[in-house]
């Protein structure tokens, strides 16, 4: 038994996550167009038509672009809360009842062998929510879209085996850069997005002796870049005596199927 994961896509213009286990094959999110998202699972040996359901964390366009789509094409169920379905069901199209679910918020639901848990973050969005994923003794966390990392989220995503975490922002690269003040404003705010140097604070305080790997997340195209991130969480982790491999995660290409055990 194991479990193995690829973050398809992460960006600001398009989001998706894949994570499988012997039994189960799970997306969340679908951010990109269908063809797309087609694109992307195949580069990971992934059959569409193999998945067993798409969670979804919110309604944001970047998270469920080609939502409707690929749950049509290959007769998927959608697993949603009820104000997230309230808030997207007129950009997804028409769904047929019996693929439209409910997964609350604060929830643990089983699908097949893997054990998933949901959690209520800070951001603007009706309901958003994320994930960690359980099985045969690990634990994966995917955590990003929130504004500030609550102590309720540190104790809900602590001790992982592996994060893939917001780093949206460099503070300096996005005050100075081109986005009207409300823009930023938003951005920087509790129901915004999570800087480079907060995701370091945040990853110090809840990675254990079983973390292995941290995948730095929806890095903004306009507002960071992957070096600057990677260097900046990195920095804030070996200050606190902590060094770990982080990995880049793109808006257009998957990252590498890994094997958490």
């Amino acid at each position: 038994m194991t479990l193995r994961f690829s973050v398809l896509a992460s960006g600001s213009t398009g989001n998706a996550f894949f994570i499988e286990s012997d039994q189960e094959k799970l997306l969340v999110d679908a951010g990109l167009s269908g063809k797309q998202m087609d694109r992307l699972l195949g580069e990971v040996q992934v059959n569409p038509s193999s998945l067993t359901g798409i969670l979804v964390t919110h309604e944001h366009s970047d998270h469920i672009k080609g939502l409707g789509i690929i749950a049509r094409k290959y007769n998927l169920p959608i697993y949603a809360n009820d104000k997230t379905w309230k808030a997207m069901e007129n950009s997804i199209g028409s769904i047929s009842l019996d693929q439209k679910f409910h997964f609350n918020m604060e929830e643990i639901k089983t699908f097949g062998d893997i054990d998933v848990e949901s959690f209520g973050v800070s951001h603007d969005a009706a309901e958003p929510m994320f994930f960690t994923f359980r099985q045969n003794g690990k634990k994966v966390a995917l955590v990003t879209d929130l504004g500030y990392v609550s102590e309720r989220i540190k104790k809900t995503v602590e001790d992982a085996d592996a994060y893939i975490f917001e780093a949206n922002h460099d503070v300096g690269m996005l005050r100075m850069g081109r986005y009207p003040w409300n823009v930023k404003r938003r951005i920087l705010g509790d129901n915004g997005h999570v800087s480079n140097e907060d995701c370091g604070l945040a990853l110090a305080d809840i990675i254990s002796n079983r973390t292995k790997r941290i995948y730095l997340a929806h890095l903004s195209q306009d507002n960071n870049m992957k070096d600057l991130a990677r260097m900046s969480v990195d920095s804030v982790l070996k200050e606190r005596g902590i060094k770990l491999d982080i990995y880049d995660t793109d808006p257009k290409s998957p990252t590498t199927l890994y094997d958490v055990g």
